[in-house]
């Protein structure tokens, strides 16, 4: 059965007219004829009463106009579909992930090449908010464990790096000790700025048995880099994600020995189902 057949079907019983219903579809009327003939045969009933004065729809014909109706309008949505853009995700996304952002929305093209992708820049727990309030479909986020009504779903590891300015004794070595910074100023971002991130980063360090000496909270990412690169003797730590977007000449990032890591994860709605799956694959750290 075509749709062609049916929608030849539906202009003649809207018409009822053989002649009206094939203007309406700019065909010759032997070719509408030839349809609804067909149509009636594959389905077995009489769909018209046909009379030189008039064409009228038989009781089989009302049931199968109906259907004919839904079938069609079905059709249509179909086409619909394949011609808008299927899906938009919205991200809640941050400072420093940029990288693993772009090489998780081509994650996602490769099995839907056509969707809208909209990064929203929040804090972290307004972040969490807007993902609870369905305004966001998934959020990134550094040391966040377990969020209450939410889903968390580990993706990666990264290294913490510690940063220090070019004069800092340590600026042209390779890998730093603790030990070697546990004399020297620990700078971190207010806790404000990214609660989870501060926490997970005192975590690690306070795991290694050491307890640098903290100086004042300092404001921003961008705070943070020029009050460093402006001490010589005081140091942070940031994430290797983070530090790759750091474009200053006057610190230097050094990998900690032995490594300190930090967790990040995708954070869904609870009911997220499968999709889930699907954004921490593309998120997923790569071999």
């Amino acid at each position: 059965m075509e749709l062609r057949a049916l929608r030849y079907f539906v202009a003649v019983a809207d018409e009822l007219h053989f002649g009206r219903a094939a203007e309406r579809l700019h065909v010759a009327q032997p070719a509408v004829s030839q349809q609804i003939a067909r149509l009636e045969r594959e389905l077995g009933v009489r769909l018209l009463d046909r009379s030189p004065r008039r064409v009228r729809l038989t009781a089989a014909g009302q049931r199968v106009l109906d259907a004919a109706r839904g079938t069609l309008a079905a059709a249509g949505q179909v086409q619909l579909a394949a011609k808008q853009v299927p899906t938009t995700v919205r991200i809640g996304t941050a400072a420093g992930l940029t990288a693993r952002l772009e090489r998780g929305i081509d994650a996602l093209r490769e099995r839907a090449p056509e969707f809208d992708v909209v990064l929203v820049d929040l804090p972290v727990e307004a972040r969490l908010n807007a993902l609870r309030q369905g305004d966001l479909d998934l959020a990134l986020t550094r040391g966040v464990g377990t969020v209450p009504g939410l889903t968390v779903l580990p993706a990666w590891e990264e290294n913490l790096l510690a940063v220090v300015s070019k004069h800092h004794p340590a600026a042209d070595g390779g890998a730093v000790g603790l030990t070697e910074l546990a004399g020297d100023t620990l700078r971190l971002p207010a806790r404000e700025h990214d609660p989870a991130l501060y926490d997970a980063v005192v975590l690690a360090l306070r795991d290694t048995g050491l307890c640098p000496p903290a100086g004042r909270p300092t404001g921003t990412l961008q705070d943070t880099i020029v009050e460093v690169g402006s001490d010589s003797r005081s140091w942070t730590v940031l994430p290797a994600d983070q530090v790759a977007e750091i474009h200053s000449t006057r610190v230097r990032a050094i990998p900690l020995e032995p490594a300190i890591t930090i967790a990040g994860g995708v954070v869904v709605a609870e009911d997220a189902g499968s999709a889930a799956e699907c954004a921490v694959a593309a998120f997923r750290d790569r071999p």
